[in-house]
């Protein structure tokens, strides 16, 4: 009896998409490269990609409340309430309670998180950045146009 053959998997140039399903298609790649980028870093430094991105930003502002972590990140409170957690858990991050307002908790990375902020090799912030270096700035602002517009596309209706 004769073995099935496979086929080769269609590339874009054996089916070509209309102007919405292809750019679908490539946000669904980003968003599986992204995916697969923090599994790998997860595995080698024991964070994810969204857990670093979080303590590079609290790198960036040390002090920086919550609140004002979720609007940099343009996400609601509580979900960003349990990366906290986790993180605070996990000994990356500590709050501190703000010496001009006791109910509001400011956020700083502990050395440990600072070793993660400190991660250069191997990240999608290093990818990034030599995707960078090879775009002009007309690229970048039209692509920061469309990624805006599109999150605010998607984002709840007002």
């Amino acid at each position: 009896m004769a073995q099935p053959t496979r086929t080769a998997p269609a590339s874009p140039e054996r089916l070509p998409l209309n102007p919405r399903l292809e750019f679908m298609r490539l946000l669904w790649a980003v968003d599986h490269a992204l995916q697969s980028a923090s599994k790998r870093l997860e595995s080698r430094a024991g964070v994810t990609g969204p857990q670093r991105l979080v303590l590079r930003i609290v790198g960036c502002f040390p002090q920086i409340s919550a609140g004002e972590l979720a609007e940099v990140l343009v996400t609601h409170p509580s979900t960003l309430s349990g990366v906290l957690k986790r993180l605070e858990a996990r000994g990356y991050l500590e709050r501190k309670a703000d010496p001009s307002d006791a109910r509001r908790a400011q956020l700083r990375l502990t050395r440990k998180g600072r070793s993660i902020d400190a991660l250069r090799a191997g990240t999608v912030e290093s990818s990034i950045q030599r995707l960078l270096s090879r775009t002009t700035e007309a690229d970048l602002a039209a692509a920061g146009r469309v990624l805006q517009a599109l999150a605010a596309e998607l984002g709840p209706r007002r």
